[in-house]
């Protein structure tokens, strides 16, 4: 079954990608009208996010937020699909590097990375970076439960001399290029939502108490990685610019969790600046204002 659905939706994924850039979002608008106006998708957990976000904010201004965040995310998934068949050099045009010899100096010094980002802005064309590095790239995804989509996922990454892996399997692919003394870099989307009842640290993200992951500054310490943040800001329509910041290079420095913090102020301000470029389709704060111990009570 899955073989059969992935033969009857590639061709036209295939299609789309080879628009031209002006027919695509033409698409896109067509997209948005069905998957805003008619279908209405998670609506109601996007304003309700905003609402959280935003207190102080009126209903008219939470409204339009919210359509330019839908206008957004359907150009997001066109561009996801355009990846299949852009070339190198288009992507290079849209999605460009302000200060790129940050992680050019940390590869000539031998030092690993973790990257560190939030669902914001568009993070699909990030794998050009490799373009301009000679580290191996990684990236911490969740597996496509469609074996040959995620196979599809897997070899579109692969051309720019990057790698996806599960969360399991993120620590034995780390440390084996560390045996084997391979400096790399490896991307973390990590501000979703952390299991409550797994979730070792508890802190403020956009004004309520929420579990976090830290699998990416425990990782850093362990391993001795270079900590940096890149935020992405959306130019125009098809046009991204990114500018990375560098957190830590010694992260056994920090006592834990300061890394994590850090890293959730840096998507905050992110936030503030322009909130319909985050993707709020997230359950982020379902758990808001609650402890492992609530959790605890309801099991028992």
């Amino acid at each position: 079954m899955q073989f059969i659905i992935y033969i009857l939706v590639y061709p036209f994924l295939w299609l789309i990608s080879i628009l031209p850039f002006r027919l695509l979002y033409a698409f896109s608008d067509v997209l948005f009208l069905l998957i805003f106006r008619v279908i209405g998708y998670r609506k109601k957990v996007v304003l309700s996010n905003l609402r959280l976000a935003f207190p102080e904010k009126e209903d008219k201004e939470i409204k339009a937020i919210t359509k330019k965040f839908y206008h957004h995310l359907c150009d997001m998934m066109v561009e996801a699909i355009k990846s299949l068949t852009i070339t190198e050099a288009e992507i290079k045009k849209r999605f460009t590097f302000t200060n790129v010899e940050i992680l050019q100096d940390l590869e000539k010094n031998r030092r690993s990375v973790a990257l560190m980002c939030g669902h914001y802005g568009s993070w699909e064309w990030i794998f050009v970076l490799q373009s301009y590095i000679k580290n191996k790239g990684y990236a911490v995804y969740k597996r496509i439960a469609n074996k040959y989509f995620d196979k599809l996922i897997k070899r579109i990454r692969a051309k720019y001399n990057s790698e996806l892996i599960t969360t399991k399997e993120t620590i034995p692919t780390l440390l084996k290029t560390k045996v084997h003394k391979t400096t790399f870099v490896c991307g973390f989307v990590s501000d979703q939502a952390a299991k409550p009842w797994k979730a070792l640290h508890w802190a403020e993200f956009m004004g309520h108490r929420v579990p976090m992951h830290t699998g990416a500054e425990m990782l850093a310490k362990r391993l001795d990685l270079a900590v940096v943040f890149f935020r992405v800001k959306r130019l125009k329509r098809g046009y991204y610019e990114t500018t990375f910041e560098t957190i830590t290079e010694h992260p056994k420095e920090f006592k834990n969790y300061e890394i994590t913090n850090v890293f959730f102020k840096l998507v905050e301000q992110q936030i503030y600046e322009a909130p319909e470029y985050y993707l709020w389709t997230h359950k982020r704060w379902k758990d808001k204002d609650k402890s492992p111990k609530d959790y605890n009570k309801v099991k028992a």
